[in-house]
């Protein structure tokens, strides 16, 4: 069936909408949710990452059942087929599950340390990553284009994270710069393992004809186990003492539901969102959190080599997405 062209355009801008929002929204609740003062304990991240993988399985349980048409007995038994018949394939998923789990972590460490919009740029490294893993692990080739987008790429988070003078005394610069470091070192161990996690899952979904909600509830019960273990490892003592629901507010639910929910839908639109628009997407996603750190959050102070290393990566982003159509198939996209 052919979309009309309207139709068409009318659901790549619908796309463009809710992967800006998507993007944007759980990036700015997640640095304001840790960075909001509260009485009493906050939240555990930890905590957080648990319940959004517990929301993830219910949610993707949810959809298999829409796809067998409401039958339960019918959804019990794909199931069974597929994850306790299966159990080769099932551990397969072991591995990315126990990455994005750490990931998860990782990105409530980096935006505890990290403003959004210094966050958001510097997360695109994610791009670099994910395409070296894909020429290793995949046997994918780049084009000319991409390569030089990887290399502005470096470049504009390079001047991103550049040092600059600031005010205040010399105990405060030590404390700030400390916070900077480790919310740096966080986004870098985030973009590798985003960037393994996700050319290995690709490469298992090639590999079978599953349903990708399907592999998501196995993704999501190895992730509810790992992540379940890392709490009861980190935050026992918090967990006993108070729970582990401590500090839940509406901005927590909201962060969870989003993290939750957001990879989720990025999965549904992708399809009808091109290399174009998903460039957008990030280009405006970048714009939104730069803004709203300013101007609301109030926890960033931009420079002019922030503006142009923010600019280098925009431009990469286009780049990366570039779609020129060569005489032959040498090089490949990723």
């Amino acid at each position: 069936m052919v979309l009309p062209s309207s139709h068409s355009s009318r659901l790549k801008y619908m796309s463009l909408g809710v992967l800006v929002l998507q993007t944007t929204s759980l990036v700015l609740t997640m640095r304001y949710s840790r960075t909001l003062k509260e009485d009493g304990p906050r939240y555990l991240a930890s905590s957080a990452v648990v319940s959004a993988e517990v929301l993830k399985i219910i949610t993707c349980s949810i959809l298999v059942l829409m796809e067998n048409n409401y039958n339960m007995r019918a959804m019990n038994q794909l199931l069974k087929e597929e994850i306790v018949n299966k159990p080769a394939e099932t551990l397969k998923l072991a591995v990315p599950a126990g990455i994005y789990t750490l990931q998860n972590n990782l990105l409530y460490v980096a935006l505890s340390n990290l403003d959004a919009a210094t966050y958001q740029v510097t997360y695109q490294l994610k791009i670099l990553t994910t395409a070296l893993f894909s020429v290793s692990m995949l046997g994918k080739r780049l084009g000319f284009y991409q390569w030089l987008s990887l290399l502005l790429l470096m470049g504009g988070v390079a001047l991103v994270q550049w040092p600059t003078e600031s005010g205040g005394d010399s105990e405060e610069k030590v404390l700030s710069a400390g916070s900077q470091f480790v919310g740096l070192m966080a986004v870098l161990m985030a973009c590798v393992s985003s960037g393994f996690a996700g050319v290995y899952f690709e490469k298992i979904l090639k590999e079978t004809k599953q349903s990708v909600w399907v592999r998501n509830i196995q993704l999501g019960l190895f992730s509810f186990v790992f992540g379940f273990v890392g709490m009861m490892v980190y935050d026992f003592q918090s967990v006993r003492q108070s729970g582990m629901f401590q500090g839940y507010s509406t901005i927590t639910c909201v962060v969870v539901v989003l993290q939750a929910l957001g990879g989720l839908v990025v999965a549904v639109v992708i399809k009808y969102a091109d290399n174009i628009l998903k460039g957008f997407a990030t280009s405006l996603s970048i714009i939104v959190s730069t803004l709203t750190s300013y101007f609301l959050l109030k926890d960033f102070n931009p420079t002019g080599l922030f503006f142009f290393g923010a600019l280098l990566v925009i431009a990469a982003t286009f780049l990366y997405g570039y779609e020129r159509k060569p005489a032959s198939s040498s090089a490949v996209k990723v």
